[in-house]
């Protein structure tokens, strides 16, 4: 392993515990070769790092090494998520050694990570979305396509919950849709005109390609339930097609979905309800998105507000004139 540079070796007290602890994960806790691929990396990067500073004992590990670990990730760049992950790691190394009465305490118990800046999530143009949206289909798999993206669009819909929709799931004549989101909540959502009027399209050709067997509303090439990657694959496909300038992924029909409503209706609450929300605070990273739509319109309109030319600033603002 690798640490600023410097090829350091575990130690076999580092090691052999490390190993230990893998081995634990893989089969008592039976988490995936890929969860055990990412615990080894987090937890051998620590491990090298302890050995440049002459630790080469998990016992050995006091909270000051933590914090001064965390601050190291930080210089090289890390997020606060990425640092969070690490601390994560060497948390549930620690409870394991604890168990196996190899070390005294766990010195990464009380340590945190660097708050991170809100991510807010990429919010299509609604003149983008109609035009892509408006785009005719030129088979039976992009009617099915162009389905699937105006009812995502339309009724703000997870990944998850449009892959597992079942033709029972929709109701055309009343314009609504069920749905079974996070935590197996069921709510009832409004669909759209152009939804629709796109789903009508898509049950006109779907039996060329499911059997009557089929419960599953969008069905792949194969007459199956399509999977979340291969909507995922779709939709990419479709923005590079239909000429979108940036990449289209499910989760950006979702914050588009989100942030229209809001920026006409300033209905918070609704839009909570729409989404499928517990927590309304989740929903408030909208209001942002909202913030920054209305803070360019100001900065375009208000006459007092516009940007001077570079050559009209004064760098010397603000001066005190002698009296």
């Amino acid at each position: 392993m690798t640490v600023s540079g410097e090829l350091v070796e575990l130690s076999d007290s580092l090691s052999a515990p490390l190993a230990d602890f893998l081995r634990h994960l893989s089969s008592e806790t039976r988490h995936s070769p890929r969860t055990c691929n990412s615990y080894q990396q987090d937890l051998t990067r620590f491990g090298a790092w302890l050995m440049t500073r002459q630790v080469a004992d998990w016992a050995d590990v006091t909270s000051h090494d933590m914090r001064r670990y965390v601050a190291w990730l930080s210089r090289g760049g890390l997020s606060g998520r990425s640092i969070a992950r690490h601390l994560s790691a060497i948390r549930r190394c620690y409870q394991y050694l604890l168990r196996e009465k190899r070390v005294r305490d766990n010195p990464a118990v009380d340590i945190r990570a660097p708050k991170s800046g809100r991510r807010l999530p990429k919010v299509a143009d609604v003149d983008q979305l109609n035009h892509l949206l408006d785009a005719a289909p030129d088979d039976p798999l992009e009617v099915r396509d162009l389905s699937m993206f105006e009812l995502m669009y339309s009724s703000g819909l997870r990944l998850s919950e449009l892959a597992g929709l079942n033709l029972d799931s929709v109701d055309c004549r009343g314009g609504e849709i069920r749905v079974l989101g996070k935590g197996n909540k069921e709510r009832v959502l409004p669909v759209g005109r152009k939804a629709l009027k796109a789903l009508s399209a898509w049950m006109a050709v779907r039996p060329g390609l499911a059997t009557e067997s089929e419960q599953a509303l969008f069905v792949s090439q194969r007459g199956g339930r399509l999977s979340n990657r291969s909507i995922q694959s779709r939709l990419s496909r479709w923005g590079v097609v239909k000429g979108a300038d940036q990449r289209l992924n499910p989760h950006m029909l979702r914050h588009s979905f989100a942030s229209h409503l809001l920026e006409s209706s300033g209905d918070l609450r609704a839009v909570q309800e729409l989404l499928g929300h517990a927590d309304i605070s989740t929903t408030q990273v909208y209001t942002h998105l909202d913030f920054q739509h209305l803070a360019r319109v100001y900065d375009q309109s208000h006459p007092r507000a516009r940007r001077r030319d570079e050559r009209d600033r004064d760098d010397t603002w603000p001066v005190h004139a002698d009296p």
